[in-house]
């Protein structure tokens, strides 16, 4: 089998991930973030829906990163999106952030919100260590 590098262009990839760490574009960042195709900051969790919003028009979908388990997105975040025009995805941190970076490789106009992977076995996308 032929495998082929992928290639992010001018978007920053999610590179690893820790129980309390993201590693995003070359650079580390800890607790809650969101990832867009220019960068990472830190991000307030689910209740900071202000921050989601406010990426209406840059981005087509977020996918929703709810740590080491899958879980539901809470009460009224997917309608606040919904409303600004941006579809939401919400599974476990580990998928979202794979998921994050296939779509980013095929030019998507996608983020990630995550919450920390948790304690589990500290796995990630490509190994990395804080």
């Amino acid at each position: 089998m032929r495998l082929t590098e992928t290639s992010f262009r001018d978007g920053s990839p999610i590179e690893g991930y820790g129980p309390d760490f993201f590693r995003i574009g070359g650079r580390l960042t800890r607790g809650p973030v969101l990832v867009t195709r220019t960068g990472a900051r830190a991000w307030g969790g689910p209740g900071d829906v202000a921050a989601l919003v406010a990426l209406a028009g840059a981005v087509d979908v977020i996918l929703v990163g709810l740590g080491p388990l899958p879980g539901r997105l809470p009460e009224g975040l997917a309608a606040a999106l919904a409303a600004a025009g941006i579809g939401v995805e919400a599974m476990a941190t580990p998928p979202a952030a794979r998921t994050y970076n296939v779509l980013l490789a095929e030019g998507r106009r996608v983020a990630a919100a995550l919450l920390p992977a948790g304690g589990g076995s500290g796995g990630g996308v490509a190994a990395a260590a804080p």
